[in-house]
């Protein structure tokens, strides 16, 4: 038996997500197209696991999985260039490795960053992998980054971000652990960062939303400390376009 950790990068604009969908045969997934894939070059059923479930249209540069194999024929390398052949557009599996048999990329992870990426001027390409704003909806000529810092610093430590997930997600716990935020603020881009222990559906996407509202002067600093603590989806802003979004490294 062995254990192969991948490390893989995606453009899940045309994605359904990270998540198979055994009931969406027809809907294209990261996972899907991975498990096609491998099952085919090792002549038996894999199941690949992720560090993280993104949303469809959400990319990744830092995405870890890992999947078990009876199969010995290939060598690393080999599957590696076999990925770079075989799989579609958007997917690319930069590095494959032996793992201990007991390692699983999700629940070994002990952290994992996103970051967001706004733009504030249109463009062709840019937009693929940003969402793009006009302020002109705020009536403003830029984002108040300052609130956006000081609103951010509140998710900070652990909390229940029920506010922030989407209805019926993760019913167990809401609890999740940020270790750090950040904003980056450039020339007409907006960079947001931040790293937890665990995301729950969406959190990232309605986070960012409703700091928006914050950066645009709809909603103050003290309002979105409100949110946070309603513990209500309700009082989150709507959830930011997916294509700003990346999982940007697994931490282990």
């Amino acid at each position: 038996m062995r254990n192969l950790k991948l490390y893989i990068e995606y453009d899940g604009t045309d994605y359904a997500g990270w998540q198979r969908q055994p009931q969406n045969p027809h809907q294209h997934t990261i996972q899907g197209e991975l498990e096609k894939l491998f099952s085919q070059l090792l002549q038996e059923p894999i199941e690949i696991i992720g560090a993280g479930r993104t949303d469809a249209g959400v990319h990744a540069v830092g995405q870890v999985a890992n999947f078990k194999t009876h199969n010995h024929t290939f060598t690393l390398e080999k599957l590696r260039y076999a990925c770079s052949r075989m799989l579609p557009a958007g997917i690319v599996v930069k590095k494959v490795e032996e793992a201990p048999l007991d390692f699983n990329a999700r629940f070994d992870a002990r952290a994992r960053t996103y970051r967001y990426f706004i733009i504030t001027e249109p463009s062709a390409i840019k937009q693929r992998f940003a969402n793009y704003i006009n302020l002109r909806l705020f009536d403003i000529s830029r984002f108040d980054v300052d609130a956006m810092r000081q609103a951010s610093q509140m998710l900070l430590g652990t909390h229940d971000f029920t506010t922030f997930s989407k209805i019926g997600a993760h019913r167990r716990s809401h609890d999740c652990t940020v270790h750090r935020v950040r904003w980056i603020e450039r020339r007409n881009q907006l960079m947001f960062e931040i790293t937890a222990n665990r995301f729950l559906h969406s959190m990232v996407r309605l986070i960012v939303g409703t700091l928006i509202e914050v950066g645009g002067k709809k909603r103050s600093v003290s309002e979105f400390e409100h949110a946070l603590n309603a513990k209500n989806v309700d009082y989150a802003g709507a959830a930011a376009n997916p294509a700003g979004l990346f999982l940007w490294s697994v931490q282990y």
